[in-house]
């Protein structure tokens, strides 16, 4: 199957886009939150804070002023090791993930940080979506909590 041609004369059928392209904005109509994809930034953040849940764990690091990145931004990145299942259960497992920290982040999470989920095995993929919400924001708290 292939995917639809966009016209020619640039008018869409179906309204301003083109049917041949896809755009699925959040719920709220922002932007998504930007994705680390270097291996360096995924650890630098392991040398950070973590705090882990039930169904996931949350590597979190403030980025430092001298970065070259808009301070007020919040980036996120989604991992899921081999232990997590074959790929589709990982796949599922970052998909829930993604999810959730798109709900979550933009009110819950602090500019200028980095965020990295981790999945795990049996839990992220089955737990309750509302459930998996709390857990985030319980583990955002307790990471931006003061140090004692």
């Amino acid at each position: 199957m292939t995917p639809p041609e966009t016209p020619k004369d640039g008018t869409a059928t179906n309204g301003t886009t083109s049917p041949a392209v896809s755009v699925c904005p959040d719920d709220t109509g922002n932007a998504t939150l930007p994705i680390l994809k270097k291996r360096s930034e995924f650890l630098a953040a392991a040398r950070a804070r973590k705090q882990g849940t039930k169904a996931m764990m949350i590597q979190a690091r403030k980025r430092r002023d001298d970065e070259d990145i808009d301070p007020s931004v919040i980036r996120v990145g989604f991992t899921c090791s081999k232990k997590v299942g074959n790929a589709v259960a990982r796949n599922r497992a970052k998909r829930r993930m993604r999810e959730v920290a798109r709900a979550i982040l933009p009110s819950n999470g602090h500019a200028g940080w980095d965020y990295v989920l981790i999945g795990r095995k049996d839990e992220t993929d089955s737990r309750d979506f509302k459930t998996l919400q709390g857990d985030l924001k319980w583990a955002l708290r307790k990471l931006h909590a003061p140090r004692k």
